[in-house]
């Protein structure tokens, strides 16, 4: 990932970090008016859900210039998403309403290039992420022996 686009990505997160709680209420709030369907796949008490959300998007941001650090992360993250019944077709849902909260909550210091940068890391997230549900839904190798 390009220096200038990590850079936009942390100032921009910067900005609305002091006001997280706030932003993952809303994203839940417009993710689950949006697709209701999603809300099911939640628990009833969403606080814990919030806090690990946004500690996840914390360590994005601050391992974005550790990729060896970050994807065994996000790969057990994927993992976790397939147990909890995560499909490849949500994650665009996430990332589309996570975006558009974020340009909401920032107002005019949102402008279309921010809209592209995180659209772009959360695809990589996204797909690494993915391959950690994938890695989850293979069947475990057999340790049968050879009987000789």
């Amino acid at each position: 990932m390009e220096e200038a686009l990590i850079q936009r990505l942390q100032k921009s997160f910067n900005l609305l970090a002091p006001r997280g709680p706030e932003l993952v209420d809303r994203f839940y709030a417009h993710l689950f008016a949006k697709h209701p369907g999603l809300r099911e796949l939640f628990p009833d008490d969403m606080s814990g859900q919030k806090k690990k959300l946004l500690a996840s998007l914390v360590l994005v941001i601050q391992n974005l210039r550790n990729a060896e650090r970050l994807r065994p992360a996000l790969l057990d993250l994927g993992r976790r998403h397939a147990g909890y019944k995560a499909e490849p077709g949500h994650y665009p849902a996430v990332r589309d309403t996570l975006v558009q909260v974020m340009g909401e909550m920032a107002s005019e210091q949102w402008n279309n290039q921010l809209t592209a940068d995180w659209n772009a890391a959360l695809n990589l997230v996204a797909d690494i992420m993915l391959e950690g549900h994938e890695l989850e839904k293979q069947p475990a190798p057999s340790s049968t022996k050879n009987a000789s």
